[in-house]
């Protein structure tokens, strides 16, 4: 059994949850939903609609954005029906949703915020997607939104001060080739897993829409701006550690369980997989860019998804301090935010073969 990362995004809806910041994530979403109707259109056949259509959240977090991904598939879903049978798919589908993310998300907000008018079934699945989750052919279309960055744990070596791979880092810049092609190799074998999973449960003919953050080929992680609030993480860390709130030898042995492919990358990862044809691979650009240019909400956005992971690990308030050492940071770099390489964000349909 692969290992599921101890990283939840903070729950609950209140200042600091991720219920109340992600926007980022929402806005891919939003920029993305003419795509994913297409490819629906496209490439989704019209015999899998059948009275009962199951779709698939995979790392769906504590909501909000989860509700409107769903939303977006079952909104095509039903034109296309629409449209090719001249039939009212509100009297002849029943739609179910599943929502599946670790066993320590918080699905408690979840549930309680789910949308009062919605026309679906709900069900929670916990359980680390890089394994099954669900019997065989269990969903019509899945999708995986801001998730397909996680490996099952930090590569053999990495967090080792007696190994050669051993990074100062909390994540991979992209400047250490032994400690990417680590990371690479760890991303690609739990993507292996994830994909062979997802095969299984997936009906013949079935979707995976695939949205997120990467890297452009060529570029290096802390060449972007995700990557430079990354290493003012470490930075806010080591400073914490000289000031005595949190051990050195904890800062040394930290590293994040991400990885942020290439494109080059995820296209022979899914080529090599074989279980899915790539029908799409979208570039999606939205006014905002990849996250608003602003310190402080680059701090609160960022401890949003990463905090609860550096709580765990150092306690609640040396997360805090962290974070307001993040932000001064942003300040001071702010011209290198401004001139950072951008990244990518992308759709990727695949199709069960």
């Amino acid at each position: 059994m692969v290992t599921t990362p101890q990283w939840i995004m903070i729950g609950g809806d209140g200042p600091e949850s991720y219920y109340q910041h992600s926007s980022n994530q929402r806005a891919l979403l939003e920029a993305a939903k003419e795509k994913m109707n297409e490819a629906i259109s496209a490439k989704l056949s019209l015999n899998l609609i059948s009275d009962r259509f199951s779709v698939a959240d995979f790392g769906c977090a504590s909501g909000p954005n989860t509700f409107l991904a769903v939303q977006n598939i079952i909104d095509a879903v039903e034109d296309k029906y629409r449209k090719e049978t001249g039939q009212n798919p509100l009297e002849n589908i029943e739609f179910q949703v599943l929502f599946n993310d670790s066993t320590t998300n918080d699905f408690n907000t979840l549930f309680q915020t789910l949308p009062p008018g919605r026309r679906y079934y709900s069900a929670g699945v916990p359980g680390s997607f890089f394994g099954r989750v669900l019997p065989k052919h269990s969903f019509h279309v899945g999708v995986i939104s801001y998730a397909f960055h996680f490996t099952s744990k930090t590569p053999k070596g990495i967090t080792d001060r007696d190994s050669p791979l051993w990074n100062r880092d909390m994540h991979c810049t992209g400047f250490n080739e032994a400690v990417k092609r680590a990371y690479l190799n760890q991303y690609s074998a739990d993507t292996k897993n994830l994909l062979d999973a997802r095969a299984e449960e997936l009906v013949p003919g079935g979707l995976m829409l695939l949205l997120g953050s990467g890297l452009r080929d060529g570029v290096k992680m802390s060449e972007t701006v995700k990557g430079m609030v990354m290493d003012f993480m470490g930075a806010s860390l080591s400073d914490l550690a000289q000031q005595g709130v949190v051990e050195q030898d904890k800062v040394d042995s930290f590293s994040t369980p991400l990885y942020f492919a290439e494109e080059g990358e995820l296209r022979q990862i899914i080529k090599e997989n074989g279980k899915f044809t790539i029908e799409a691979f979208e570039d999606i650009i939205h006014p905002y860019g990849e996250f608003p240019l602003d310190p402080k909400i680059l701090a609160v956005s960022f401890r949003a998804s990463c905090g609860a992971f550096l709580s765990a690990h150092f306690g609640a308030y040396a997360m805090r301090k962290a974070f307001e050492l993040v932000e001064v940071k942003a300040r001071e770099e702010f011209s290198k935010i401004q001139n950072a390489k951008p990244g990518m964000q992308y759709l990727i349909v695949l199709r069960k073969i």
